[in-house]
This record gives C-alpha cells, sequence and structure tokens, in this order.
C-alpha cells in the first residue's frame, strides 16, 4: 500500500497528524508539501494534513487519531 500523506510547510496540524502516523505505526509513507504546486493547493487548499492510499484513491482527512488511521488502513478497498 502507497501513502501519502499531504501538507504545508509550518503547520502545526500536519506536525500533529506526524505524531498520530508514528502513534499509530504507520510503517512508511511518503510526506507531500502542497506549497508552491498549484494543482495540490487547489485540490487540498485548506483540507491538510490529508492522509490517501494511492493504490485505492481513499483520503483520510483532518482530524484523525490513531484509531482512525489504524480503521482507515484496514477497511476494505482502502488496503
Amino acid at each position: 500500500m502507497r501513502l501519502t500523506l499531504y501538507t504545508r510547510d509550518d503547520c502545526h496540524l500536519c506536525d500533529q497528524a506526524m505524531e498520530v502516523m508514528a502513534a499509530a505505526r504507520v510503517p512508511e509513507y511518503e510526506s507531500v508539501w502542497i506549497d508552491g504546486d498549484a494543482a495540490l493547493e487547489a485540490r487540498y487548499g485548506v483540507r491538510v494534513p490529508v492522509l490517501r492510499n494511492e493504490d485505492s484513491g481513499a483520503e483520510l482527512g483532518w482530524p484523525f487519531d490513531a484509531a482512525a488511521v489504524a480503521a482507515f488502513l484496514a477497511s476494505p478497498g482502502r488496503g
């Protein structure tokens, strides 16, 4: 499963999301900063942080906790 966490620079919610990802023991994911990318800014704007399963296209928007991340990863069609 390919996971991406879309974030912004200097975003305290994004920092919290990374802490949640660590608490959920997500083994591997890519962090992508949307700043300066017009397409990503148009898509995610103020929604960040957003966790996306690149294989299924499913997204989990903030706010989320470790339990929500675990459920997201375990849900049929998302993993």
